[in-house]
This record gives C-alpha cells, structure tokens and sequence, in this order.
C-alpha cells in the first residue's frame, strides 16, 4: 500500500477530507461515532453514506445551491438508493448538472463502507472493542430506558393535544409504560428491566443479582 507524506498509509477519505475541506474534527467524529458503545455507535455502511452526504453538501454549496432541511438526504438518496426509479434519478442528476456540479466526478468520489474502514483501521489505527456481556445488558437496558422514556413523551404529548382540542375526554393522568416478559417454561414473569437486572428467568440456576 502506497504511504503518503506522513508515512501512513494512504487513503481516498483522508484524502477527500482535505480535498473539500472538512473540519480538522471530522476524522475525529467518524471514530468517535464507530467506536460507541450501544445505540450511538454507527455502522461503517452509515458512517459511508454519512461521509457522502457530507461530500454531496459541500459540492452544494461550492456550486451557490441553497437547500431545506433535509433537501441533502434526499438528494443523495435520489441519487444511491435501489428503490430510486431512473427517472427521479436522471431528473436530480440533471438539476445538479444545471447548476455546475459534475455529478459523475461527484460520485466517482463517494466512498464505500470499506474505505471508511481503511481510514479508520490503517490511517488513524483506530479499533473497535466489542462489549463484554455485561456491557451488552447495560447497553440494552440503556436502550429500553431511553425508548420508554421516548414512547412516554409521545404519548403524553399526543393525549395532551387530543384533550386540549376536545377530541378527547380526560382528566389528569399518568402514564404507566411496561414491558413483561413470560417465560413459557417455568411460568414467571417480569418486567423486562427486572429481568435483565436479575440475570435471568427462574430456569435453571442462572446468574442472580
């Protein structure tokens, strides 16, 4: 593998970094995001279509193109997506066309999941650590308590509306959100949360807390 000045290997992303002008940061947050631990971590295939859309963004706005939020989304989905008709396809590539944006260099430039590997592995010696089992339970607990809280907020804010608009008959409330899980064979049940905390069902003599 060909070395460049620094001595490190070389690497299209580290070079595509410095082509367009990322923040001295952006390396720093792709690790950062591939070596998280439970839902904050991203994929190599998200931190790709991440880098590519960060690539589409800057060619925008070198090319004077103003958008809306999530007009960038969009526009690299038009243009990667599998579920895209070649029409939608041909008619995104040729507004970017119109307003002086080589699309086929664009994309030559787009990356794949391997090559943010490369970087992260060869270029920044960068490694992910797998969790231990105990990470693994505190990471799905960490999980099940952030959604909880994020279907209460839902919920809660969906009843208040309904009520504030009449649509709706209540008083004050509160709103009790759980999750059993029933064993079908030894027939006990708990709250998924307890469940994770004690190890385990009554099956056996697994590991207690």
């Amino acid at each position: 593998m060909v070395n460049d000045a620094d001595g490190r290997p070389s690497s299209k992303v580290a070079r595509l970094i410095d082509t367009y002008g990322f923040d001295e940061t952006f390396g720093d947050e792709l690790e950062a995001l591939w070596t998280a631990e439970g839902s904050r971590r991203k994929s190599l295939r998200d931190l790709a279509d991440m880098f590519n859309r960060q690539l589409l963004e800057a060619a925008l706005d070198d090319a004077g193109m103003s958008t809306v939020d999530g007009e960038v989304a969009n526009l690299y989905r038009l243009l990667t997506g599998d579920d895209v008709s070649s029409g939608m396809r041909m008619e995104a590539r040729t507004r970017l066309e119109r307003n002086g944006i080589d699309v086929d260099e664009l994309e030559s430039d787009f990356v794949t999941y391997q090559a943010i590997r490369s970087y992260l592995t060869s270029y920044r010696d960068a490694e992910y650590e797998r969790p231990s089992d105990g990470n693994r339970v505190e990471s799905v607990l960490d999980t099940i308590q952030r959604l909880r809280s994020r279907l209460g907020s839902v919920v809660d804010g969906s009843l208040d509306r309904l009520r504030s608009t009449d649509q709706l008959t209540l008083g004050e409330f509160r709103l009790f959100i759980d999750v059993d899980v029933l064993c079908e064979e030894c027939g006990a049940q708990y709250g998924v949360v307890e469940l994770l905390e004690r190890g385990g069902c009554d099956c056996g003599e697994g590991p207690t807390k």
